[in-house]
């Protein structure tokens, strides 16, 4: 099953569902029963990206249609949006760029998922290539629309000595999943896989990794948080699998997540599987909902609840903000948690 290959053949049985175990909370077929049609060719946005204020340069796709690499020569250091667009008009699209980096090269990579209509199917693939000591700082931002279908799947792959720094940060959509898979090479690569959901009304968000450690000397980390109100519902699978020969591997992973509604939803699926000796490898997952003392010490402050829930929301999410090694990401990302939850800015 692909959602790649249902858009390109038009064929709905082909679409993930709940048959798959990695695709069990996130059923594309259930709720699709016909592909629509082709997204026609539109025109770039008018409206700026997200990341517009911080400069660099700029690749778009739109609806399907766009620039299918980008290169950085050996250490070459450069800032790049990266603007995945669905149009007012979009219906079915893939979208496909591959990126490599050469030996000590230094990107920062904007990537936004935007959707200006209702109603598509957008799949977005990336196929990432990281030479030794390469460094990628990638920060995400998926702002679907509120009934449009998106999936994100990368492929990235470290050699020795690289980097991976990585945050997701998203609002949900009537379906969305963002997948991150890393082939992990050890031999002092290093990779942090971070991410934070903030969801409400019906919204849904799958957040899945999978990072595979293949040589010996690696590490991982990653800290994942998220919020589910109304009836919004929230999905986290995380895996790092430890190869066989993969030893003295250090590989932690934190998820934990609040509930502020009985009607909201949250599954959470952390995973190790290690087959080597040698190893500090340890998991957690937590969810639960806001602080009743810290609302009633709020309440005896004279703080309205609503601002309350807010403020101790955004506390709670901004541990993950504060990981983002570039300052002007870091503060974007800060303004648009201020923004969804309508709280001061952390």
């Amino acid at each position: 099953m692909s959602l790649a290959r249902a858009i390109e053949t038009g064929d709905a049985a082909l679409l993930p569902s709940r048959r798959d175990e990695d695709w069990r909370w996130t059923d594309l077929r259930g709720l699709i029963r016909a592909v629509p049609a082709a997204s026609p060719a539109a025109p770039a946005p008018a409206a700026s990206g997200p990341f517009a204020a911080l400069g660099g340069e700029e690749l778009r796709l739109v609806n399907g249609r766009g620039p299918d690499r980008l290169t950085l020569a050996a250490g070459e250091r450069r800032l790049v949006a990266l603007r995945f667009v669905a149009a007012p008009d979009a219906g079915a699209h893939v979208s496909r760029i591959a990126i490599d980096l050469g030996e000590g090269a230094d990107l920062t990579l904007l990537e936004s998922y935007e959707g200006e209509g209702a109603d598509y199917l957008a799949d977005a693939e990336l196929t990432v290539t990281l030479a030794p000591g390469a460094r990628l700082e990638r920060i995400v931002l998926a702002a679907d629309a509120e009934g449009g279908v998106g999936v994100s799947r990368a492929d990235i792959r470290l050699s020795a000595g690289a980097s991976l720094a990585q945050t997701v940060l998203t609002t949900g959509a009537r379906r969305q999943r963002l997948e991150t898979w890393v082939r992990h090479p050890g031999h002092g690569a290093t990779v942090r896989l971070d991410g934070v959901y903030r969801l409400a009304g019906r919204r849904h968000a799958d957040i899945t990794t999978v990072v595979t450690h293949e040589g010996t000397d690696g590490t991982t980390d990653q800290l994942v948080k998220g919020v589910a109100d109304d009836q919004a519902r929230g999905v986290f699978q995380g895996r790092i699998v430890v190869s066989p020969g993969a030893d003295r591997t250090e590989a932690r992973m934190g998820h934990h997540a609040l509930i502020l509604s009985d009607r909201a939803e949250i599954d959470g699926k952390p995973e190790l599987e290690i087959y080597a000796d040698d190893v500090a490898c340890a998991h957690g997952n937590t969810v639960g909902a806001l602080d009743d003392e810290a609302l009633f010490y709020a309440a005896q402050r004279g703080i309205p609840e609503p601002e309350a829930r807010a403020m101790l929301t955004a506390a709670f999410l901004g541990e993950v903000l504060d990981r983002i090694v570039h300052e002007g990401a870091r503060d974007i990302a800060r303004d648009w948690l201020a923004e969804t939850l309508g709280a001061p800015r952390p």
